[in-house]
């Protein structure tokens, strides 16, 4: 199945998907935009042009599994596209996703103007590979 992840963001949303054996994540690029209606309509553009079949949000909890102002923004955004799609649309715990991200980017070297570029779809990589990992590991709970 193609799963598409998004990690989203004020002003940049990462967007990454899978390929239809649920292998390999990979990043797809990033919406600069902070308007929510025009994040969702480019969302929307971006799951036509790759088939997706399901939506994984990243899911930003605090680090004693509560919901804070930006796991709360995330949820919010999830219940839109789940109005707006009729795919299967999963928030996932995102905790530390970013912080992963940025590890990698300094292990390729990756700074600057590049590194602000692409740090978003990293991310939405890192969500989306470890929620195939979960979907491998328990396919009674996929």
């Amino acid at each position: 199945m193609k799963i598409m992840a998004i990690d989203l963001g004020d002003e940049r949303t990462g967007l990454a998907v899978c390929d239809k054996t649920e292998f390999l994540a990979s990043p797809i690029g990033t919406i600069i935009e902070s308007d929510q209606n025009q994040i969702l309509k480019q969302v929307a553009a971006a799951i036509k042009e790759h088939n997706t079949e399901m939506v994984i949000v990243g899911c930003p909890r605090n680090m004693d599994g509560s919901y804070g102002k930006r796991a709360k923004k995330c949820e919010q955004f999830a219940e839109l596209l789940k109005k707006a799609l009729c795919i299967p649309i999963v928030l996932w715990d995102e905790r530390q996703s970013t912080m992963q991200a940025h590890q990698y980017l300094n292990s390729t070297n990756t700074r600057g103007k590049h590194r602000k570029k692409v740090i978003d779809e990293v991310a939405a990589t890192i969500i989306l590979q470890s929620y195939l990992s979960y979907r491998k590991n328990h396919p009674e709970k996929s």
